[in-house]
């Protein structure tokens, strides 16, 4: 059990990527904080699941866009679960459309949750790392980060932003053993990707491995991540797309 009696906080843990991520923690023996936006039942769900492998798993309704929101629930996961020692900033939404026709407020909602959520949340552990001269933070951006996408504006933008938060932070850090690293996943099969395109062979065709990948595909570069195999691997975006933006 590679993260063995390690404390991990995943926001938007609920569902798709995040709880895959959760999941997987806790499989290699991490305690899991279970960040949630809406609901509640789905949450307390994963942390039923990830609580068979022994571990503690509690959930935490937190708007990511909320500054001291976001600072009161760390402080209850430190209260409640001995400290964090992992943090993923997954929680992310969608408002498509052309720039030409977005909403100003849909633009300022993909930015707030997405870009500036990762923000709030790095802020509040930036302390508890320090002190302990010890952490990795694992940022979930996109391959539309890296080569944008039409009708995505905002949401490329937030995960290009997200990429560079990722270096920023990463080069800030470094000097104190703590690392700070991206995943860019391409088309995952989750509740967020359904509505991009109902025939999913159509979609798997653009994919150089011909097929859509699973959240356990971004779950499995998360646990090395956070593992004590990454040590020596910081700023960097490590794409789980099947190859389509290389």
């Amino acid at each position: 059990m590679t993260l063995q009696g390690k404390t991990a906080l995943v926001t938007g843990a609920s569902r798709g990527i995040g709880r895959a991520i959760a999941l997987a923690f806790a499989k290699e023996g991490a305690n899991v904080a279970v960040i949630y936006a809406g609901s509640r039942q789905a949450a307390d769900e994963v942390c039923a699941q990830a609580a068979k492998y022994g571990i503690q798993a509690r959930a935490y309704q937190c708007d990511v866009t909320d500054f001291d929101r976001v600072k009161e629930t760390v402080q209850a996961v430190q209260k409640d679960l001995g400290g964090v020692d992992i943090l993923v900033n997954n929680a992310g939404i969608t408002r498509d459309g052309l720039v030409y026709t977005m909403k100003e407020a849909d633009f300022d909602a993909v930015l707030n949750t997405n870009l500036k959520g990762a923000f709030h949340f790095i802020k509040h552990c930036y302390p508890i790392f320090v002190k302990k001269r010890a952490g990795k933070i694992i940022n979930i951006s996109s391959v539309c980060g890296l080569m944008g996408n039409g009708g995505q504006a905002n949401y490329s933008a937030s995960k290009a932003g997200l990429i560079g938060l990722t270096k920023s932070v990463a080069r800030e850090l470094a000097g104190r053993g703590i690392c700070c690293n991206a995943i860019a996943p391409g088309f995952i099969d989750t509740d967020m990707t359904a509505g991009i395109d109902k025939d999913h062979h159509q979609l798997a065709g653009m994919i150089p491995l011909k097929r859509m990948g699973r959240p356990e595909d971004v779950a499995n570069l998360a646990v090395f991540l956070a593992g004590s195999g990454s040590d020596y691997i910081t700023g960097e975006v490590i794409r789980v797309d099947g190859g389509l933006a290389m």
